[in-house]
């Protein structure tokens, strides 16, 4: 997906957990690259491994960090000097924070539904220093909005929290909200000037 105009970024958006019906296709993944490339981004939403065309099978989480390195790789080809963007949801959300807080060069990350009640160590967070959002249901079962609270006030600037209210971790009926957030986020250029802080 490419905005109409020239890209200000790149952005990797990554899918929910394989082994639980994870693909690009997702909505809520849909959602937030279409907030992306409104505002001025090329997105690639793809499949992690063993998922629909891509090849090889799930490796717990392991595996899946290459395939997000490999992505941020193709966008750097295709996009040479951009600032770059990795997020995702849920799985992905996890996946992105992991491999995009601990890589040099990426302008900013985001994470949708971050499934805090699956992530034994948050502690490498910490020392994260690329703009964040994190968007979260207020409901989400695996980390609810107070959970999230609690971490990103312990987390350095610049970072923005959303918490939709009513919404559970797959925003069923709060699709608009989540893009809205996005959309926000990605239109104040956070990868370029890092935005000051919202929480």
């Amino acid at each position: 997906m490419t905005p109409d105009g020239p890209p200000a970024a790149a952005a990797v958006v990554c899918h929910a957990h394989p082994l639980h019906g994870g693909v690009m296709h997702f909505k809520v993944v849909f959602r937030a690259a279409k907030a992306l490339q409104q505002n001025g981004a090329a997105v690639l939403r793809f499949n992690f491994r063993g998922v629909g065309r891509s090849q090889g099978t799930h490796d717990e989480g392991r595996g899946e960090q290459d395939d997000v390195r490999a992505a941020l790789d193709e966008m750097r080809r295709r996009f040479p000097g951009l600032p770059l963007i990795a997020g995702g949801f849920s799985f992905g959300a996890t996946m992105a924070l992991r491999v995009g807080c601990a890589e040099r060069g990426i302008g900013a990350l985001f994470a949708l539904g971050l499934p805090l009640s699956m992530m034994p160590d948050v502690g490498f967070l910490v020392a994260c220093r690329p703009p964040r959002l994190f968007v979260q249901g207020e409901h989400d079962q695996f980390g609810d909005g107070d959970q999230l609270r609690q971490l990103v006030a312990r987390l350095p600037e610049p970072r923005t929290l959303v918490v939709v209210p009513g919404a559970d971790h797959f925003f069923g009926g709060h699709l608009d909200e989540l893009q809205e957030a996005v959309a926000s986020w990605a239109a104040a250029r956070p990868w370029a000037t890092g935005a000051p802080a919202r929480v």
